[in-house]
């Protein structure tokens, strides 16, 4: 690993052409966006601000119009901006409607996966981000993830620590921090292999095996159909309500910041 970041826009243009499969034959973003106001989760700041570097940024800028900076709208949007480190950006895009595949960042590649780093210091697979647990259909349906999706994901990421180690540092703080807190709630890391294949990290370090795809977890509104459909009828009523009452103060108004 090199001693010192070497990133540049063009590292990322690489990192684009190595990962360009989609995560699934699926089209995911239809089964939560249904329950995200029509957006799905991932592309909707709503729940999620992309963070790049400015180096892709630059990238990013040279080759579309689809990005643009992001605006806090309220406190905690804004204390994500302020934490945001000298060497980054909170962008947006247009929304799914307008998504040019070619031109998605990395974050959005791999959402809801990032590189898992285990104890030793190995880079052994793909972990999920676990604050969109209830919210993202693939992290309760990990078995649809395509081996052509993993093979770019691991090539991207392998790339990207090789120009720029601190961001496998990032990422080994990351997975330190899913270790955490997944032994305070005295559940398992469940990931899938760079190889393949499903396992499970037991809290307390009591070891990694293999598990089978029925032992894949599921949450929130995804743990059933019935709790999909549940779920997907108070979404529906409740845009109803908005409809016939629509908020008087809507997101990014000052009114609602200061409440």
């Amino acid at each position: 690993m090199a001693d010192k970041s070497l990133i540049a826009p063009d590292d990322f243009r690489q990192i684009y052409d190595l990962f360009q499969a989609s995560i699934s034959r699926f089209d995911c973003g239809r089964k939560c966006a249904p329950l995200n106001g029509g957006e799905p989760v991932c592309c909707s700041t709503q729940h999620a601000v992309p963070v790049v570097q400015k180096v892709e940024w630059e990238l990013l800028k040279s080759r579309t119009d689809m990005w643009r900076r992001f605006k806090p709208y309220d406190r905690a949007t804004r204390q994500i901006v302020k934490e945001i480190g000298s060497s980054c950006a909170a962008v947006e895009c247009k929304g799914a409607r307008f998504c040019e595949r070619d031109n998605r960042s990395l974050a959005c590649r791999a959402f809801p996966f990032f590189p898992y780093i285990d104890r030793a210091g190995k880079f052994i697979g793909l972990a999920y981000y676990w604050d969109f647990e209830d919210r993202c259909w693939v992290i309760s349906n990990m078995q649809v993830v395509e081996a052509a999706f993993l093979a770019d994901f691991v090539k991207a990421f392998e790339f990207l620590f090789q120009r720029d180690p601190e961001e496998y540092d990032n990422f080994k703080s990351h997975s330190a921090s899913m270790r955490r807190v997944f032994s305070r709630r005295k559940k398992p890391i469940v990931f899938i292999g760079r190889e393949g294949g499903f396992f499970e990290e037991r809290p307390y370090g009591k070891g990694i095996r293999a598990i089978p795809a029925a032992r894949l977890p599921k949450f929130g509104p995804y743990r059933s159909d019935r709790a999909y459909e549940r779920a997907l009828k108070e979404a529906q009523a409740e845009a109803a309500a908005v409809e016939r009452h629509p908020d008087p103060h809507p997101v990014g108004d000052p009114a609602r910041a200061s409440a």
